[in-house]
């Protein structure tokens, strides 16, 4: 009787045995589709982070013409890009196509300016510009994100204001000190 047993008990092993390569062979298989899963999961979220603007990418920004640029942007910036960039628009613009193409060489310039009112496009992506608050130039590093806004919206002209703290000195009728 015992080596009957041992032989069911081999059967049973043997069975449990195949059961488990099975449901490994189907774990394999589940596990393979949820990499897929995942992989699409995580190309879909690549892509939902991936910078947009208005549904391009910034090399498809940087690829288009001034003119189908100019239809993405919101109104007021349309419309002042419409009537002509004004002169030291277009001079601060040069200078930042060669402060770019120093930047491909390996330098890393700061342009300076004072014009506060210029629209960033697609090609200032990645440069360093030096914005004047009315009292001191403020580095600015032009993020993707900032594509269509004005230079002067981040370098802000007025500072929070810290008052000092109320008490003696504070003011003149308070510098009186009793000896008592």
């Amino acid at each position: 009787m015992a080596p009957e047993e041992k032989k069911n008990g081999e059967d049973l092993e043997n069975i449990t045995e195949n059961e488990d390569l099975e449901e490994e062979g189907k774990g394999k298989e589940e596990k393979e589709l949820r990499r897929d899963d995942e992989e699409l999961d995580t190309e879909s979220e690549l892509d939902r982070l991936r910078f947009k603007y208005r549904g391009y990418t910034l090399d498809e920004l940087k690829r288009m013409n001034m003119d189908q640029f100019i239809q993405l942007l919101p109104a007021r910036a349309r419309r002042s890009l419409k009537r002509g960039l004004p002169q030291r628009q277009k001079k601060l613009l040069e200078r930042l196509r060669r402060a770019y193409r120093a930047k491909k060489r390996g330098k890393d310039l700061i342009t300076r300016t004072q014009v506060r009112d210029m629209i960033i496009f697609p090609e200032m992506v990645g440069l360093k510009i030096a914005v004047y608050n009315g009292k001191e130039f403020q580095t600015v590093e032009i993020l993707p994100d900032m594509i269509g806004h004005y230079l002067g919206e981040f370098s802000l002209t007025r500072k929070r204001v810290q008052h000092g703290s109320p008490g003696i000195g504070a003011t003149r009728s308070s510098k009186y000190v009793p000896l008592k």
